[in-house]
């Protein structure tokens, strides 16, 4: 535990976590080209980009299951593989029907949480695993980068934009061959194996699992939706932001967010070692509505900015928050644990896209959006209230003994 092998596996998993999900949240800065080259009205590229998390979402528990199962090391290789798929069938798509089918091939890419989190976490002691699972989340940074890369080569020619599919696809590849040969095996908990059906018995049993996806569902699910959203928000509502000289593109301002976020991550589950997650959270479900409601009021550039920055820093301190719980309670199952938990993120990256589009389409306005936001934020504040005064034990119901 904590050896060198250890902080090589955590190395390779953030990379191969950054690569596919790089790929996962592609569509997002190729929307704006992908609309004018195919007359995509506003409520299809907003199922667009939802689209792949759709398939991200879901497959996150049986990831996670296999991983318990076949170790990381496999499963995680297979999975980087799968991702080049997708990104070739981009190379011969014309149509938003096939847009819509390699879209949710692409989702894929999202899966690779539920298998890197048991990964990293079976390297390490209890005491480092907050700040770890934190470490491996800044693979969100994927996102980023291709926020920043991808809408170069879109503006390169007419089909610019598959060039981002293919130079995506090819370093995913490339880091398939290297996780394979790199990372090794993680440790493996003793006992006998448990099959799939056992393994899930714990999600229906144990009341803490659900509760801390509602909670991964706001974190990890806000984080998702405005980094991929945020483009066209900020088209929307300030149509010449990209076209001012000096000003910061709205691909640019939705990679700041993510950036922040990314990093705020590993310092929530610092934080989370040292203060208690629950502290964390208190703080994050406090903040998060005040934040969303100055959104409903539609502010300027400027006080937008802030209210999306403060939201990034909190979002980002949650998700480390959440995932400093999951290995604390659910050792021996955490790779199941994490598939349904990290599956509650990924859905709440999902809604909010198509909910937003459906709002600013019929209301004219993005307001009920945030509002929606805030009152979920507050009832997780609630929760999370109830569970401090009670404390977690009492509140879980056959608590797996911490890792």
């Amino acid at each position: 535990m904590n050896s060198r092998k250890g902080y090589i596996a955590l190395t390779m998993a953030t990379l191969a976590f950054a690569s596919s999900f790089a790929i996962w949240s592609l569509l997002s800065p190729l929307q704006k080209t992908l609309k004018a080259q195919y007359n995509i009205d506003d409520f299809g590229i907003s199922v667009l980009i939802a689209v792949p998390v759709i398939l991200g979402s879901v497959a996150r528990i049986p990831m996670g299951v296999l991983t318990d199962r076949y170790g990381g090391r496999r499963v995680m290789t297979i999975l980087l593989a799968f991702c080049a798929v997708p990104c070739l069938g981009f190379q011969f798509a014309n149509s938003f029907g096939a847009f819509i089918f390699w879209a949710f091939l692409l989702g894929m890419g999202g899966s690779s949480f539920a298998v890197g989190i048991p990964i990293v976490n079976r390297w390490f002691t209890p005491e480092k695993q907050g700040l770890v699972a934190g470490i491996f989340g800044m693979g969100n940074i994927g996102t980023a980068i291709s926020q920043r890369v991808a809408p170069g080569l879109a503006a390169s020619g007419p089909d610019g934009w598959r060039s981002a599919f293919l130079l995506f696809g090819g370093i995913v590849l490339v880091m398939a061959v290297l996780f394979y040969f790199i990372a090794g095996d993680e440790p493996r908990p003793a006992g006998p194996t448990k099959t799939m059906g056992q393994r899930l018995t714990i999600l229906r049993e144990n009341r803490l699992t659900w509760l801390f996806s509602l909670f991964y569902f706001i974190t990890f699910g806000g984080f998702v939706a405005f980094g991929l959203y945020l483009p066209k928000l900020l088209q929307d509502l300030f149509p010449n932001i990209d076209r001012e000289v000096n000003g910061i593109s709205s691909a640019d301002r939705a990679a700041i967010f993510v950036v922040l976020a990314t990093f705020a991550r590993p310092l929530g589950g610092w934080l989370s070692d040292k203060l208690g997650a629950n502290k964390i959270l208190t703080a994050v479900f406090a903040v998060v509505p005040v934040m969303a409601l100055a959104l409903a009021f539609g502010p300027g550039i400027e006080i937008l900015t802030v209210c999306f920055l403060v939201i990034a820093l909190f979002l980002g301190l949650g998700n480390g928050a959440v995932f400093k719980l999951v290995p604390q309670y659910f050792g021996k199952e955490a790779g199941t644990v994490t598939g349904l938990v990290g599956a509650a993120g990924g859905l709440g990256g999902f809604f909010p896209p198509l909910v937003m589009g459906l709002f600013k389409t019929t209301m004219g306005s993005y307001a009920l959006g945030y509002i929606l936001l805030a009152g979920v934020a507050l009832i997780c504040l609630a929760l999370t209230m109830l569970i401090l005064n009670r404390g977690l034990s009492r509140a879980s119901k056959g608590v797996s003994t911490p890792a």
